[in-house]
């Protein structure tokens, strides 16, 4: 028996409502032939054309390992290319193809429609506290994280 149930753990409740939001949105992103975490890294190159791989690593919230085979999947698909920065040349540029920005329109029209949907259940007071929640979550577990 453990000192605290798992129904009364925050933890256990926002995992399960990521789950389900991944669960929902790898169906929706699908038929695009896209996974969360490529559709994720097309969702910020769409955004910031030229991100390095580690800012998108970053900025996706996945290690730079994951990132690159991430990439290399995209760009064997042809939705990327990579280029040497001007000035770095051991910095590359990734870019969304045109192949790339059609994939990532039509994936992008089934992710808006979920996080519309779910946007939906709340009233903007609600939404606006869930968002500041969630935010003072991230930076208490982020400050007590150990390094």
């Amino acid at each position: 028996m453990t000192s605290m149930p798992a129904a009364e753990r925050l933890g256990s409740h926002i995992k399960a409502a990521e789950h389900a939001l991944s669960a929902t949105k790898h169906a929706v992103l699908k038929p695009a032939g896209l996974t969360v975490p490529q559709y994720a890294a097309l969702l910020q190159l769409a955004e910031n054309p030229g991100m390095p791989a580690a800012a998108l690593a970053r900025a996706c919230r996945v290690t730079a390992p994951t990132m690159n085979t991430i990439l290399k999947n995209l760009q064997q698909r042809g939705l990327i290319t990579r280029t040497p920065h001007a000035w770095h040349r051991n910095v590359l540029e990734t870019r969304l193809t045109e192949q790339g920005t059609e994939v990532m329109a039509q994936a992008d029209e089934n992710a808006i429609r979920v996080e519309r949907g779910l946007a939906a259940a709340f009233t903007d007071e609600e939404r606006e506290q869930l968002i500041s929640l969630l935010a003072r979550s991230v930076e208490y577990l982020e400050s007590v994280r150990p390094e």
